[in-house]
């Protein structure tokens, strides 16, 4: 009777991570570690955002960066580490838009949940980033202040802020063109303040 009990427990826990995607990365051994998203993206009306959010870090430069610095002007803020493949796939997107919208009210910062000071920053070089990132392993302060109502449940996730600093737009997982994220903040900056 007792190993009857097992066997039914073991074929219930088997099923029930069966769907679980980290999981099956587990079981096939690519020790990817994380989630990648599905691109999805979600837009928030400006009557149904949350408070703004705010955060401060240290750059890879030793530079400390907060979202009070860019209140007044749309934030893209990116979540990614060396090790994701859709972080490297989606980085050159990134800073073509960045680089698009470079002085005409949006800016541009990474919020890197993983590496150190060197690896960030042979990133950036290696796939042409100009923007800051927020080096963030060690605390998660600045992924904590993004785990209310629209997380970074995923890596890469790449968020727009409005003006106040309130979450408008989310895309879960690696960007799948720059124009898709470029409309995304064509439609924040547009809105009235």
């Amino acid at each position: 009777m007792t190993a009857a009990a097992l066997a039914a427990a073991a074929l219930v826990l088997t099923g029930c991570a069966a769907n679980d995607p980290l999981a099956q990365q587990y079981r096939d051994g690519s020790d990817k570690n994380y989630i990648a998203g599905d691109g999805s993206v979600m837009e928030v009306t400006p009557e149904n955002r949350d408070a703004p959010i705010t955060f401060e870090g240290t750059t890879e430069l030793g530079e400390t960066v907060s979202s009070e610095d860019y209140l007044g002007e749309v934030l893209v803020v990116n979540f990614w580490a060396s090790y994701c493949g859709p972080c490297r796939v989606e980085a050159p997107d990134l800073e073509k838009v960045s680089q698009d919208w470079a002085g005409k009210g949006a800016s541009f910062i990474g919020i890197n949940t993983y590496d150190g000071a060197e690896q960030a920053l042979a990133f950036s070089r290696k796939y042409g980033v100009s923007y800051p990132s927020v080096l963030d392993a060690k605390s998660g302060e600045a992924q904590l202040a993004f785990a209310g109502k629209v997380p970074p449940s995923a890596l890469p996730t790449t968020l727009v802020l409005d003006r106040e600093g309130r979450v408008a737009a989310r895309i879960l997982g690696q960007v799948q063109a720059a124009s898709i994220l470029d409309a995304l903040i064509k439609t924040v900056a547009a809105e009235e303040t």
